[in-house]
């Protein structure tokens, strides 16, 4: 190994796949021009991965932990209200999708089978979590989930927006609390509200 050059780890392909799908959908987690951002040969990827299909299930592994297990953790263990925890669910996942670009980039590859199945576990898991603060907030479970589903929608489409639209969503600090506001008020209203009722 030469001089001042580092071993490359595991960690290091799975977060440079995971920067190629940001940068060029799924498509891009190819070996050789993943090895060229890297700086490397393809001798170390095969160090560390069978094949393209390992690198990718490992990005996608990796993507579904910082985007829904991490968080799903943080509000499990969350020691304020309900109402608390869905304002921090709300202002976290709102971050979080502003900043994912991997999100985007996997849900337009959809079609392939080991992206349909991250993504199904990742929706389900996110769903799951929502029902269950709605729960906690009283509401009964098919109102829960009727508005988690309308929670999650929503989170889709200001994801959806905030990668495609520049402009349309508040960037103000005040912008930011009334629209925060806003979801809250819209999530937690009234019975039946979620339902159109």
């Amino acid at each position: 190994m030469a001089e001042g050059k580092r071993r490359l780890a595991r960690e290091d392909w799975v977060e440079a796949a995971l920067a190629a799908i940001a940068d060029g959908g799924v498509a891009a987690v190819a070996v050789e021009p993943i090895a060229s951002r890297l700086g490397t040969t393809k001798g170390s990827f095969y160090w560390h991965f069978a094949n393209r299909a390992a690198l990718l299930d490992a990005a996608l592994a990796r993507w579904e932990e910082r985007t829904t297990t991490a968080v799903i953790d943080e509000i499990a263990n969350a020691t304020e209200d309900p109402a608390g925890q869905l304002r921090t669910l709300i202002v976290r996942v709102i971050e979080a999708a502003e900043r994912d670009r991997v999100g985007p980039a996997l849900l337009a590859a959809a079609g392939q089978p080991a992206v349909a199945r991250a993504i199904e576990r990742v929706t389900r898991a996110r769903i799951g979590l929502i029902v269950t603060v709605f729960t906690r907030l009283g509401f009964p479970l098919p109102e829960a989930r009727s508005r988690a589903l309308l929670a999650y929608s929503a989170y889709l489409g200001h994801a959806q927006l905030a990668h495609s639209t520049e402009g349309v969503l508040p960037d103000s600090a005040d912008g930011r609390r009334t629209y925060l506001r806003d979801v809250m008020s819209v999530l937690t209203a009234g019975p039946g509200a979620a339902a159109g009722g």
